[in-house]
């Protein structure tokens, strides 16, 4: 019985399954104090008022100019997603663990294969009746199944996809690389010998001139779009995440001009609202030659702007884990990549605080809030 329980621990704290999370929030919400770094303002060394001197876009011009450079980092070898499609697509699969969910018509499913042996399995739920309109739902990087490692992830956020689908939108969901349904290959690294690939801070150690591992967040959501684009009518794509899955929509979003609406829920800060070590964030968040060509504030920007464009980052008041919107207000930046967006022209750019929220998640006044601005032109 005690072997029992020491294993299923190290299983919580290894695959952040159940309750993981619980555990992480009531350290901080119980105790009702926070940890240093995230409260003490004297980590930040940054003025406010030198804020627009560290964003390099005046023009349509610049933001091409970005994306391209940005592409050439990510896909050193020219080996662009742009014409791939998913290695696997099938059709209405069977999944019990939706099958009470009345608004729900059919689930398909997509199963992206890249390097290294690296996948990406994602669903689409479609909704009986449809307003033609995508979501694309990237979960962060505490993901796992409820009911164990090797069962699907997707479950977790059932209750967020049954909503959106009652209201007639689709569905597409997605876990970061190695979590929910994605594996963890094992790997040879020359000269450090084999690893599993079980943190993101182990990519640093599979990067190469030809090959930069950042590419694994952004491919699978691209090359899927390609599959729904071919095969599927929709009005428009739009693109929300939580944590991990809140830093990859503002990425993906700033890199692809197909999706439209983003949200981002506790998903990022600029890198100089990070500046104590504990806060830095694990690798994808982080690349020195990635941020120096484009910063936060500047994808920011990418994501923003543009026809009918909206970011829109979404911050928990007093978040247990990662940006919490107290300190933001410390640093309000808001007003200064909105002026830049009202220069260029095109695109809305805000910033809500979920006033009093304690927990790491997208809670029903989120929700609210973007069914409210997904309704409005």
């Amino acid at each position: 019985m005690i072997l029992s329980v020491f294993l299923y621990g190290l299983s919580v704290g290894h695959y952040e399954i159940f309750p993981f999370e619980l555990i992480s929030t009531a350290k901080f919400t119980l105790t009702d104090t926070f940890p240093p770094e995230r409260i003490d303002r004297h980590q930040i060394y940054q003025e406010l008022t030198e804020i627009d001197s560290l964003i390099d876009i005046n023009s349509k011009d610049d933001i091409e100019t970005k994306r391209i450079d940005l592409q050439n980092y990510i896909w050193p070898n020219g080996d662009l997603p742009e014409n791939k499609f998913p290695t696997y697509h099938s059709i209405n699969i069977n999944d019990n663990l939706f099958s009470d969910i009345e608004s729900l018509s059919q689930i398909d499913s997509f199963i992206v294969e890249m390097e290294y042996g690296m996948t990406s399995t994602s669903y689409l739920f479609l909704p009986k009746t449809t307003n033609n309109q995508l979501i694309i739902l990237h979960q962060g990087h505490d993901k796992s199944s409820l009911r164990g490692p090797d069962s699907h992830s997707f479950e977790q956020d059932k209750e967020i996809i049954q909503k959106f689908l009652e209201k007639n939108f689709s569905v597409l969901i997605f876990s970061m690389p190695g979590k929910g349904m994605n594996n963890e290959p094992v790997v040879e690294v020359p000269k450090l010998g084999k690893i599993k690939l079980n943190s993101h801070n182990h990519f640093r150690l599979i990067d190469n001139d030809n090959l930069h591992s950042i590419k694994f967040f952004i491919e699978p959501v691209m090359i899927t779009l390609n599959q729904i684009d071919r095969d599927y009518i929709f009005e428009s794509f739009n693109m929300i995440g939580l944590s991990g899955g809140g830093w990859s929509t503002v990425v993906i979003s700033a890199l692809d001009d197909r999706i439209k609406k983003s949200y981002s829920i506790a998903g990022s800060f600029p890198i100089w609202m990070r500046s104590s070590p504990s806060d830095l964030g694990d690798y994808e968040q982080n690349i020195p030659e990635f941020y120096k060509i484009a910063n936060y504030e500047e994808l920011y920007i990418m994501s923003a702007y543009g026809e009918k464009n909206k970011l829109v980052l979404i911050y928990n008041e007093f978040d247990p884990c990662c940006f919490p919107g107290s300190l933001y207000k410390q640093f309000p930046f808001e007003s200064i990549i909105q002026e830049r967006i009202k220069s260029l022209g095109k695109g809305e750019f805000s910033v809500i605080i979920d006033i009093d929220q304690n927990k790491h998640i997208i809670s029903d006044f989120s929700l609210n809030q973007i069914f409210s601005s997904l309704s409005s032109k």
